[in-house]
């Protein structure tokens, strides 16, 4: 079989703080596109909320969140450079940002763009984290429920750069509804952002299992659904608070094919193998031949936990 090779980015960010402007951290990312594209990247895959520190973790109103981390226009123009960047260097890439629409809904928001600069696909998170709540007694916020809306637009997948690529944000990936779906539209490769907090406000947690799951959700889904998958993490300690890294590449097979050493700025890469996943897809997970969602029904029928379905016999 002819392996079909496919040059992918992961550009982890370090801290962005509080102060930083728009257009340091587009500075940044500018920077580490020039990096993937000169190794020969396709695609570079940036963080969730690429653009700002993780505003969540601060208890604000909507509206001064909405002025002050929120972008009205993609590109806009903080973000044109690296459009700009991504047409002269003939490289697709994947972004994370706040989205403002023009009838004042927020989402969390991934953009896929194409080595023409244009924007072929939207995301809009749908697994929000956290709480809406004011915490007093916790050491930082998680407020995604309050500042952005679930998303609307579903789990696309969309054909570009020869492949077909998915797209979803950082708590989507513990959630395996999320890469089954765009599995069944072909994906072969899913890429997403992230910014994880190094601590769980909720109950105390080992710091080491937060990478543990983060890189078990990543292999889990990608072997499971016969996918590469693309992670790019914001980490670091952001005024401090501090985030975990492990910005990855994994493969269909599960295994991790490239890793993230620090928790800084960082470009790691693979020319990725997109035929990897053919023998999973067509013998393990030939969704055609083996799968049964007539039996499935309840993951539609059940949000909450319910009772066990009797049966007799």
């Amino acid at each position: 079989m002819t392996k079909e090779r496919f040059g992918l980015a992961v550009a982890q960010l370090g801290p962005i703080h509080l102060n930083d402007s728009r257009e340091s951290a587009v500075a940044r990312l500018m920077e580490m596109m020039r990096e993937a594209a000169g190794r020969g990247a396709k695609l570079v895959v940036f963080p969730e909320l690429a653009l700002t520190t993780f505003f969540p973790r601060y208890w604000m109103s909507e509206e001064e969140a909405e002025a002050r981390f929120f972008e009205p226009s993609m590109p806009g123009p903080a973000t044109q450079p690296l459009f700009d960047l991504a047409k002269s260097l003939g490289i697709g890439f994947y972004l994370g940002y706040a989205e403002r629409t023009p009838g004042g809904q927020r989402f969390n928001t991934s953009i896929l763009v194409d080595e023409q600069a244009n924007i072929v696909g939207r995301y809009r998170k749908i697994h929000l984290p956290g709480h809406s709540n004011h915490k007093p007694d916790a050491p930082f916020q998680h407020l995604e429920k309050k500042f952005f809306e679930v998303g609307n637009d579903g789990f696309g997948v969309w054909p570009m750069l020869g492949t077909n690529v998915g797209q979803c944000l950082c708590n989507d990936r513990r959630w395996p509804e999320t890469f089954r779906v765009m599995s069944l539209q072909d994906a072969r490769l899913v890429v997403l952002g992230y910014n994880t907090p190094s601590w769980n406000i909720h109950w105390t947690e080992p710091p080491h299992l937060r990478m543990f799951h983060h890189l078990l959700s990543l292999q889990a889904n990608a072997y499971q659904n016969a996918l590469w998958i693309g992670a790019a993490a914001k980490c670091g300690s952001e005024d401090g608070f501090h985030m975990i890294g492990g910005s990855a590449i994994v493969a269909p097979t599960g295994e991790i094919v490239a890793q993230s050493q620090s928790e800084e700025d960082e470009v790691i890469f693979a020319a990725i193998d997109l035929t990897l996943g053919d023998n999973f897809r067509n013998h393990v997970f030939n969704f055609a031949k083996h799968r049964r969602p007539e039996h499935y029904g309840l993951i539609l029928e059940r949000t909450g936990v319910g009772a066990p379905l009797v049966r007799k016999g």
